[in-house]
């Protein structure tokens, strides 16, 4: 059970890395390469590693693959939750039918 709850902070984590890089792609650029060489991104992607490693260790102490994938789905939760909470986007009635379908989703798998 540990292991379940610190793979689903990995994902919450990781969505929180996709902010970061949507944080980096509304910014204008003065040169193209700065809008893969900057602050946002860079620190994005090392929290992405960093919740790769958080995965692998997770697996190696007894959480299985398919347990993982189903935990990583629920990112298709955090990442509207935070973009609506961050940068007010909106989320329309099929995008929260389906978000409370994988939520359903992943609560049976689970039981």
């Amino acid at each position: 059970m540990t292991y379940i709850l610190i793979a689903l902070l990995s994902v919450f984590i990781a969505s929180c890395a996709q902010m970061l890089l949507k944080r980096s792609a509304r910014y204008q650029h003065k040169h193209w390469w700065r809008q893969y060489v900057n602050g946002w991104v860079i620190v994005g992607y090392g929290v992405l590693f960093m919740t790769m490693v958080l995965n692998i260790w997770c697996m190696h102490n007894g959480l299985q693959l398919k347990q993982l994938g189903v935990i990583e789905s629920m990112a298709y939760f955090f990442v509207p939750a935070l973009s609506w909470f961050l940068f007010h986007e909106s989320i329309n009635k099929r995008k929260a039918l389906a978000i409370g379908v994988i939520i359903v989703g992943v609560i049976v798998f689970f039981l």
